[in-house]
């Protein structure tokens, strides 16, 4: 029986959604012959971690559902006997780049990666704590069904569960190495008062996320794809598609990942960055591995400490160190495209090595763009006033620090690729602590 991990990384208090993504692992055993471990990964404080133990505590026990719950303390003790064991080199910066002290999207995953690794799983599925699922005639609707229909198995095997095929034939045969969607409700990113404000700023700021070169209509059309998901429509049936996967359509809190994916290549690791978990999905599709996209969207909300105060500069910092590293994450994603399948090997499996050195190369590439970007930033947010002229204020003495910062988080991830194998391995070799105590 084959074993499989869904996770919900949080730093907030979220015992209604640990509850809720428990359904989802009641679901997935019942439904399919799995054995579930659900890795609750806790960097939130003291007490909304007691309230998180006592909620895992309190649910049924269930023979194919396992729970783990890590606080940072767990998780940095099994990352440092990892470390150790894998021998890689500066160990003292590997153990900074799986478990920083700063937010980072992509590290969290990463330490879900390997922790899945540990705990013998052959795939990763991950939630968010500020989102829920939707619901049809009272009973909610579980991404992971569709998850556990397509994942891993050879894309012709996976033909029967969905609702079309968009196959190459070149890939029948290719294992299928993602299954996503998206979300419904609010913005992914949370910038909709910008739009409400000023239309046509929004346009400008979001925009800059843009390749240099793009034109204003290809700007104007990225503008209109980005962050919006699948509206606002409610579900109402199955959809499924698959084929080379829409990635605009997915979203990192409703997807599910292969094994021979994330066991090869991780995610970037820059902190206080939106947007640093979702390289694999440029992967996937670049290198020609199939996926499936569906339509159980899950809902996304927002929690109040993103506008006001410490929090809405907090985020406001995320997203702007998110558009200076589109600077060095393009090239990347342009090579990986122009290569396609030339980065699989004849098993199908990820080249990493090439990853690795397209990552590293393209810390060479120059900063005025960055450089514009934060002028016009500066100038849109003086425009928009207020709490947004304050955070102008606020970034302008950082400009150059957070620079190099983009820099270093392209290096930071080249030397993390390059590690991935040995922690991999070593993980597979460690036993993570099990059970529900009071982390």
């Amino acid at each position: 029986m084959r074993r499989i991990c869904l996770t919900l990384p949080t730093n907030r208090p979220c015992a209604a959604t640990i509850a809720a993504v428990h359904a989802e692992a009641l679901h997935a055993a019942a439904h399919f012959e799995v054995e579930v471990h659900l890795l609750v990964l806790d960097s939130s404080d003291a007490a909304s971690r007691a309230e998180h133990a006592s909620v895992l505590r309190e649910l049924a026990p269930t023979e194919r559902v396992a729970v783990h719950h890590f606080d940072e303390a767990r998780q940095r003790d099994f990352l440092q006997r990892v470390i150790e064991r894998s021998g890689v080199a500066k160990p003292d910066l590997m153990l900074d780049l799986m478990l920083p002290a700063e937010v980072s999207y992509g590290a969290c995953t990463n330490r879900a990666f390997l922790l899945a690794s540990a705990l013998g799983c052959t795939s990763v599925h991950r939630r968010d704590s500020d989102s829920s699922y939707q619901s049809l005639d009272g009973e909610p609707v579980f991404p992971i069904h569709h998850e556990l229909l397509s994942l891993g198995r050879r894309a012709v095997d996976a033909v029967p569960g969905v609702t079309r095929t968009r196959l190459d034939p070149a890939d029948v045969y290719k294992p299928v190495a993602m299954v996503g969607s998206s979300f419904v409700g609010e913005l992914s990113v949370d910038i909709g008062e910008i739009r409400e404000l000023d239309p046509e700023i929004y346009y400008e700021v979001v925009g800059l996320w843009a390749e240099a070169d793009a034109t204003p209509e290809q700007r104007r059309d990225l503008v209109d794809d980005s962050f919006v998901g699948a509206g606002t429509d409610p579900f109402t049936h199955d959809e499924s598609t698959l084929g080379t996967p829409d990635i605009w359509r997915v979203d990192m809190c409703n997807i599910g990942l292969d094994h021979e994916v994330y066991e090869r290549v991780p995610l970037p690791p820059a902190t206080s960055t939106i947007g640093s978990d979702y390289f694999l999905l440029h992967l996937v599709r670049d290198a020609t591995l199939p996926g499936v996209v569906h339509n159980r969207n899950i809902v996304n909300y927002y929690t109040p400490e993103r506008r006001t105060g410490p929090g809405f500069t907090a985020y406001q910092l995320r997203f702007t160190k998110f558009l200076l590293s589109m600077l060095y994450l393009y090239p990347v994603y342009t090579a990986m495209e122009a290569a396609r399948g030339a980065l699989l090997d004849e098993q199908h499996h990820v080249r990493a090595a090439e990853i690795a050195d397209l990552a590293g190369r393209s810390a060479g590439t120059d900063r005025a763009e960055n450089v514009r970007r934060l002028e016009v930033l500066d100038r849109c947010y003086r425009q928009l006033g207020g709490k947004y002229a304050d955070f102008a204020d606020h970034l302008l003495p950082l400009r150059e620090r957070l620079l190099d910062e983009a820099q270093a988080d392209i290096e930071d991830f080249a030397l993390l690729i390059e590690a991935w194998g040995p922690l991999v391995a070593a993980s597979r070799a460690e036993s993570p602590a099990r059970g529900v105590d009071d982390a």
